[in-house]
C-alpha cells in the first residue's frame, strides 16, 4: 500500500452530556427496542445514544442482524421505539416528516407507470405544491443527480444506477436538512456502486445536508464517511465510534493507502471479535 501522512487513527470525541439539541441534527438519547414475539420480548436495540452534527456523513455498520435499519427506520419517524428519545435539530422525532428527514432505501421503488420526472414530484404532489413549482424543483434535482434529459424515461428504461438517482433525486426534492439511507447501492454491480459513492459525496457536497447512511461495505464506509459508527451484534449497542482523517474530497487512489486501509481492518477487527 502507499504511504499516507503519519496520522493516527482517532476516536470521534463523544460532545460533553447535556449540549444543546440544536447543535446536532440528529441526538439519540439513551434508545432502546424490544421487538414481541411469540416467546416474549426480543432486544434488539440496547442503550443507544449518539449525535450527529449537521452537515456531517455519518456511516453505520455492523453485522447482520444488529438492528442498523430498525434503528434508521426510528430516526425516520417510521417506526416506534420501546424506550429513549431522538430529536432532529432540537425537535422530537415521532412521526414521519420528510420536509425535515428524507428516506432513501436499498430498493429504488419507483413507480413503474410514472417517469422520472413524475417519480421526483409525487411527495410534491402529495402535499399539494402547485404543478409548475413541482416540476421546476423535480427538473432541478434531475440536473443535479445528473440526468438532465431523461425525466421522461420510466424505470423500465433506465440502469440500476440511474433508478437510484431518481431516488435520491425524489429523497431530495423535498429539501429536508436530514437525508437517511439504507444500503441504497447494494443491489448494485461493484463498478456502478463505486461510481454511485463517487456521486453521492459530489451532492452532498452541492447540497449540505446531514447524512446517515447504512452499509455492510467497509471500504464503502471509510471512503464516504466523516465518522463510521461500529454496532455490536444483537441486541444493537454502539462499540465504536471512528473519525476518518481522509481529506476531502475523496477519490478512489485513497483507497490504496495505508491510512484506508487501518481504518477498514480497525472496524472489521470490531464487528469480527463482536459477531
Amino acid at each position: 500500500m502507499q504511504h499516507m501522512a503519519n496520522l493516527n487513527i482517532p476516536v470521534a470525541e463523544r460532545e460533553p452530556a447535556g449540549a444543546a439539541h440544536a447543535k446536532a441534527a440528529i441526538e439519540i438519547s439513551d434508545l432502546s427496542h424490544v421487538y414481541a414475539g411469540a416467546q416474549g420480548g426480543v432486544p434488539a436495540l440496547e442503550d443507544i445514544s449518539m449525535r450527529v452534527g449537521s452537515g456531517r456523513f455519518v456511516v453505520i455498520v455492523g453485522p447482520s442482524g444488529c438492528g442498523k435499519t430498525s434503528l434508521l427506520m426510528m430516526m425516520a419517524g417510521l417506526r416506534a421505539q420501546s424506550q429513549g428519545e431522538i430529536f432532529c435539530h432540537g425537535a422530537p422525532i415521532r412521526a414521519p416528516d420528510p420536509r425535515r428527514v428524507g428516506v432513501i432505501f436499498q430498493e429504488a421503488s419507483l413507480f413503474p407507470w410514472l417517469s422520472a420526472l413524475d417519480n421526483i414530484e409525487f411527495p410534491l404532489s402529495l402535499r399539494g405544491d402547485p404543478k409548475d413549482e413541482r416540476r421546476r424543483r423535480a427538473e432541478k434535482m434531475l440536473e443535479l443527480v445528473g440526468l438532465g434529459g431523461f425525466g421522461e424515461r420510466y424505470p423500465h428504461e433506465l440502469s440500476g444506477g440511474m433508478k437510484q438517482r431518481v431516488s435520491i433525486a425524489r429523497g431530495l426534492v423535498q429539501d429536508p436538512p436530514v437525508l437517511l439511507m439504507d444500503e441504497p447501492f447494494a443491489a448494485l454491480d461493484e463498478q456502478t456502486r463505486m461510481t454511485m459513492g463517487h456521486e453521492l459525496l459530489r451532492i452532498w457536497s452541492l447540497t449540505s445536508k446531514t447524512v446517515v447512511f447504512i452499509t455492510h461495505s467497509l471500504t464503502e464506509a471509510v471512503y464516504l464517511a466523516d465518522e463510521v459508527l461500529v454496532m455490536s451484534a444483537r441486541p444493537g449497542r454502539i462499540i465504536d465510534r471512528i473519525a476518518i482523517p481522509l481529506p476531502r474530497p475523496r477519490n478512489y487512489e485513497m483507497m490504496a493507502t495505508d491510512v484506508f486501509g487501518q481504518l477498514r481492518e480497525r472496524i472489521w477487527q470490531q464487528i469480527r471479535s463482536d459477531a
